[in-house]
């Protein structure tokens, strides 16, 4: 983001001027050409904002709303720089141009070489030009990595702020005054002489006025960042009138169903087709190969999803499975451990001198931490509505990477990305799992069979839960060196699991060939950055191929890696007889940043302080996409399980857009990692996933979620992440309560007594 650089063209008398932004490397300079195109009643100023002739504002929206409050937050940086109400700011789904390419995205998630954090430079071997393939022939507008906002916090107030000084300089060219005597309020460019005119009547004129020198709005006159605004999604939410991808409805739209092998990695073999077309309304079979790493099957289609299901599951099928104990997730738990042992892996960071200082301790603590495969388990189920009609395909579906989507859309039904439309509805919950197309691509193939209708694929919640991309299982030991003092001098942590990155890019990624082998950052993240002082530090991870699908999860790696160290950071607190909170202020001496949010939440939490009988708290503190957070839990026992009661979340997330949609994201990432540490687990035996729904895979119940209070620390930095950095801390936080009331380690996941 430092090293942007903007690029201005002119595009003809009758249309706009295109604005395109290039981050070097990788994105395009030039773009590919897929910007908007002019509309009637609508001048586009530049690839982000268009004027419509009532002065309001028409914005691009490049990412995807599901429920984090993007749609509102995005809108809130245009309307300040443009002086509009956010009222006035609409949405319009972005084009492909890979102007909208999500760099922050890319940084995030994935294992390019190099990354930067602070002032420690990590160098993984990996192919920068995949960057640059994904940001030129794709543009990757992806939602994820928490980088929505901090991706476009430069992006679209240089856009909003460029087409304002060309709205002024159409003012000053055609009332012939100086742009430095005018006002401008409410989308109205006033005069003290009397001269006004609103956007509308000026945007034609402004869209062949150069914009000259474009200056982004000090800090000290912002009206709209940083306040709280009424999210733009929640009207229609209450309404029922918003669409999400279940909602969509097509003249003479089929329905389709899918039933995939149980066995992870099977096949159908002989089907009973005639069985299937003799059930009530259903009208085709349609076989499914495995698309983008999913599990091969069938789809029924027909008049209604709820009689394509019925026939689906009534079917015969002779399933082609793998021989019996192929995957088991208990065997894979115990090679983990044995990996450990082993020699293999990656080295992330290295500080001084462990071993020899291990050789030389007064004493050492070790510890081994287990974290087991879980589903996202997202509200609105896996779907796609998909027509494929005179060489052209149509796609509306709530995903989180629609050019991904395009691109698998166009391999499977063999025409040019160029040919293919999509339409992102509002995502019922993401968490990740619709960063996959395995969901397109079967939409795709059954729209083949249909003659050209519409056809809506929707999985059943026992198919989403046994054939999701999981979150992968890790392991990982913990070694730290105390010496003769009793003063911790070391930190060796050495983990264990499957890399997601690479086959993320192998499956998604059509200009892929073959397997990308590359070290994954997101294995370790959380581990090798974490911000305590110890003079010798280790960072390794051993990356497994299991065949277990595996994918991006909320908050990916740190999600457990912050329970490894977090929960490690207290046993060490023990050992060396201090409190939680006194070690933490010890080892963040020369991390002021971190020393910061940790002592807001201890401070706002009342650490220390009385508790009624029979309660406990926990602290844990961790950064995740460019955000520090700290919370302090409140926890009893219910019938023998933690029943969290309180939460107290600091944040520093750089400059807050929005204080309330924190404060939201805040509260779901609590519930979410809540749901995980107490329940979260996907257990595989002889390649069979034994959770199928909601009774074996349960969520928080609504009586069971805590008060949640959410403190932020002021800040001038750049926007961080907020939808996941609330996750990682909770498990440790809670399992750290749990210890300080029972006495009893939990070192795995989900925390059972």
């Amino acid at each position: 983001m430092k090293r942007r650089t903007w690029l201005l063209s002119a595009a003809g008398a009758a249309g706009a001027l295109i604005v395109g932004w290039g981050a070097l490397p990788p994105r395009s300079r030039t773009g590919s050409g897929r910007l908007w195109p002019p509309a009637e009643d609508q001048v586009a100023l530049n690839g982000w904002i268009k004027i419509t002739a009532d002065g309001s504002v028409v914005l691009a929206m490049a990412r995807s709303e599901m429920g984090q409050g993007v749609h509102t937050a995005l809108p809130m940086l245009v309307a300040e720089e443009l002086d509009v109400p956010l009222s006035r700011v609409h949405l319009e789904q972005a084009g492909a141009d890979s102007i909208y390419g999500n760099v922050a995205m890319l940084v995030a998630g994935l294992p390019f070489h190099p990354f930067e954090l602070e002032e420690r430079q990590f160098k993984v071997k990996a192919g920068e030009w995949v960057v640059g393939k994904l940001a030129r022939e794709l543009g990757l507008n992806a939602t994820g990595g928490s980088s929505s906002v901090a991706d476009a916090w430069l992006v679209l107030r240089t856009a909003a702020a460029t087409a304002r000084a060309s709205l002024l300089g159409a003012a000053s060219l055609q009332w012939r005054l100086p742009v430095a005597e005018f006002t401008v309020s409410n989308g109205v460019i006033s005069h003290p002489s009397g001269k006004s005119a609103h956007y509308g009547e000026l945007a034609r004129f402004a869209a062949a006025t150069p914009p000259g020198s474009v200056t982004l709005k000090a800090r000290e006159d912002w009206k709209v960042i940083g306040r709280n605004a009424a999210r733009k999604d929640i009207p229609a939410k209450v309404d029922g009138t918003a669409r999400f991808g279940l909602d969509v409805r097509l003249p003479g739209m089929l329905y389709a169903a899918i039933r995939l092998c149980p066995m992870l990695g099977g096949a159908p073999g002989s089907i009973d087709v005639n069985a299937a077309l003799a059930m009530p309304g259903v009208e085709r079979l349609v076989r499914m190969p495995p698309y983008a790493g999913s599990t091969a099957g069938f789809a029924v289609v027909g008049k209604s999803w709820w009689q394509c299901q019925q026939a689906a599951q009534a079917v015969p099928v002779d399933w082609r499975q793998r021989p019996a104990g192929a995957l088991d997730s208990r065997q894979i738990a115990r090679e983990l451990e044995a990996a450990l042992q082993g020699e293999d892996g990656f080295t992330f960071y290295e500080k001084g001198s462990v071993a020899q200082v291990e050789a030389g301790a007064a004493r050492k603590l070790e510890a081994l931490y287990r974290a087991p495969y879980l589903a996202h388990a997202a509200l609105e189920p896996m779907n796609c509505t998909a027509q494929v009609r005179d060489g052209k395909v149509f796609l509306w579906v709530p995903t989180q990477v629609p050019q991904m989507g395009a691109a698998i859309a166009a391999r499977v039904a063999g025409v040019a990305v160029e040919d293919v439309s999509v339409t992102v509805t509002l995502l019922g919950g993401g968490f990740g799992r619709r960063l996959e197309v395995d969901y397109i691509a079967q939409a795709v193939r059954v729209a083949l069979e249909c003659g050209g209708r519409p056809v809506q694929l929707i999985w059943s919640r026992e198919e989403d839960t046994t054939h999701d991309f999981y979150r992968p299982m890790h392991v990982a030991r913990l070694v730290a060196a105390v010496d003769a003092q009793g003063r911790p001098v070391s930190l060796r942590i050495r983990s264990a699991g499957d890399a997601i990155s690479p086959r993320w890019l192998e499956r998604g990624v059509p200009m892929l060939a073959g397997p990308v082998d590359t070290p994954d950052k997101t294995t370790a993240e959380g581990l090798f950055d974490l911000p305590y002082g110890f003079a010798h530090q280790h960072m390794s991870h051993v990356a497994t191929r299991k065949s277990v699908p595996v994918g991006f999860w909320r908050s990916v790696g740190h999600s457990h890696n912050a329970f490894f160290s977090e929960c490690f950071i207290d046993e060490l607190a023990l050992a060396v007889q201090q409190d939680p909170l006194a070690l933490r202020r010890q080892l963040l001496r020369d991390a002021p940043r971190y020393l910061a949010v940790l002592e807001l939440a201890a401070k706002q939490s009342g650490w220390g302080g009385k508790l009624p009988t029979g309660r406990a708290r926990g602290i844990a503190l961790h950064e995740s996409f460019g955000s520090i957070v700290a919370q302090v839990v409140e926890v009893s026992l219910l019938d023998g399980r933690p029943r969290v009661h309180r939460v107290v979340c600091a944040i520093d997330c750089g400059t807050v857009v929005n204080p309330g949609i924190v404060a939201q994201q805040m509260e779901s990432a609590v519930v979410f990692a809540l749901t995980a540490a107490l329940y979260g687990k996907v257990d595989i035996h002889d390649g069979v996933v034994q959770q199928k729904n909601f009774p074996d895979y349960p969520m928080l119940l609504l009586a069971q979620a805590p008060l949640v209070e959410t403190h932020l620390v002021a800040s001038t930095r750049p926007p961080g992440g907020v939808g996941e950095p609330g996750v990682p801390p909770l498990a440790p936080a809670v399992a750290n309560a749990v210890f300080a009331l029972t006495g009893t380690r939990l070192r795995s996941l989900p925390l059972v007594l």
